[in-house]
């Protein structure tokens, strides 16, 4: 993960029982040996029993992205098809029942269950994450100053958990207002450069805020364990080229800038409440919001958005044009939680009644992962 310009991407996915849409609250252990077996050494266990996470190797451009995650989501498909059970991949799932939910049986993950409590048992959310890694001797925290203003771009792209407990939030992400329930999961706090980070994270270290091995959770965060750029903001996406192109365009972002590499220079104050602000409207209205342009701050659309963002930082890179042209396609035609609410909508409307039409968003969450997958109706 720590090639310079090389990336990786983390996708977690909720294991629901294909009879009900039912989130698997404990997994048969056939469930998680043909979990295993797929994944190999890029499995990780996440912090529910029904929950796992893929993280990649390190990758040199979309192609080898796209074929890696095209090769394992259909091959847990096809082995979880085999037990009954499927592969749910959006940020939350429109009717599970977090209070029924198993803490996995890790030591760290009981540190993390005793330390946040309700917090943690009701974070049953599915995020997809970027790595990408920095050359060394460039600042990290510098970088992220540089981009941080773009990411609430990203979030709309990504915006898939417009349901939580059964009912429509009124959030496109919802998942990331159960983040705001924990410390350290927001936008990264205003730290001018590297040195600044380690000193806030040794106060917090040595004063019992975090854990000897503690992180932080920011939407974007220098990693401790790789020479990376960390993109945590993001919900998890169905549709495998809504996150590749998510990936590329991250990436991107962050090559512009150690091009036009500004040494020391932190976000003013108002860009700061710019970005707090978009970030607001971006997890409350995807990409219906209204939001502040990059340039004159007037109010810009999502689309008008990435305009300029393509404007100011033109793909240089096949694989940038592609990765814009998809985020282009995605502000035309919907992102998840449109596609989830307009499901459960349709299905209101041809008599369902709001179990059956959220049963119905599970299908067709499960059928944008791997077509023909779904419980039954």
């Amino acid at each position: 993960m720590g090639r310079a310009g090389g990336f990786g991407i983390e996708e977690e996915y909720l294991l629901v029982d294909l009879a009900d849409g039912h989130v698997l609250a404990r997994p048969s252990q056939a469930v998680m040996r043909r979990c295993r077996e797929v994944v190999g050494e890029y499995f990780a266990e996440e912090m529910f029993n029904s929950q796992i996470e893929v993280a990649s190797p390190v990758f040199g451009n979309l192609h080898e992205a796209r074929g890696f995650f095209s090769e394992i989501r259909h091959g847990l498909c096809r082995e979880l098809a085999a037990e009954g059970a499927g592969l749910y991949c959006a940020a939350s799932h429109p009717g599970a029942r977090w209070r029924s939910q198993c803490p996995r049986n890790l030591e760290h993950y009981r540190q993390v269950f005793d330390d946040y409590q309700a917090v943690a048992r009701r974070s049953l959310l599915c995020g997809l994450h970027v790595h990408v890694g920095v050359a060394q001797g460039r600042d990290r925290m510098q970088l992220i100053n540089q981009v941080l203003g773009w990411l609430p771009l990203l979030l709309i792209l990504s915006t898939s958990s417009p349901f939580w407990s059964g009912e429509a939030t009124g959030y496109r992400s919802y998942r990331r207002v159960v983040c705001g329930e924990w410390p350290h999961m927001g936008m990264p706090e205003p730290l001018r450069d590297w040195r600044d980070y380690q000193r806030y994270w040794a106060l917090l270290q040595g004063t019992g805020g975090l854990a000897n091995d503690g992180d932080f959770w920011w939407t974007i965060r220098p990693s401790r364990r790789f020479p990376t750029v960390e993109l945590r903001i993001c919900d998890a996406c169905p549709r495998l080229e809504d996150g590749l192109a998510i990936a590329g365009l991250f990436r991107h972002l962050l090559e512009h800038a150690l091009r036009e590499w500004r040494n020391g220079q932190p976000l003013s104050q108002e860009q700061r409440w710019i970005a707090q602000e978009n970030y607001w409207r971006a997890y409350r209205h995807g990409r219906d919001g209204t939001f502040i342009g990059a340039h004159d701050q007037h109010p810009v659309t999502a689309s008008s958005w990435l305009a300029q963002l393509r404007a100011l930082k033109p793909p240089d890179t096949e694989d940038a044009g592609q990765a814009f042209d998809q985020a282009a396609r995605i502000l035309r035609e919907g992102t998840s939680a449109e596609r989830q609410l307009l499901t459960f909508e349709r299905a209101l409307a041809h008599g369902q009644d709001a179990r059956h039409a959220l049963r119905a968003v599970v299908r067709q969450v499960l059928g944008e992962v791997s077509p023909g997958a779904g419980p039954s109706s």
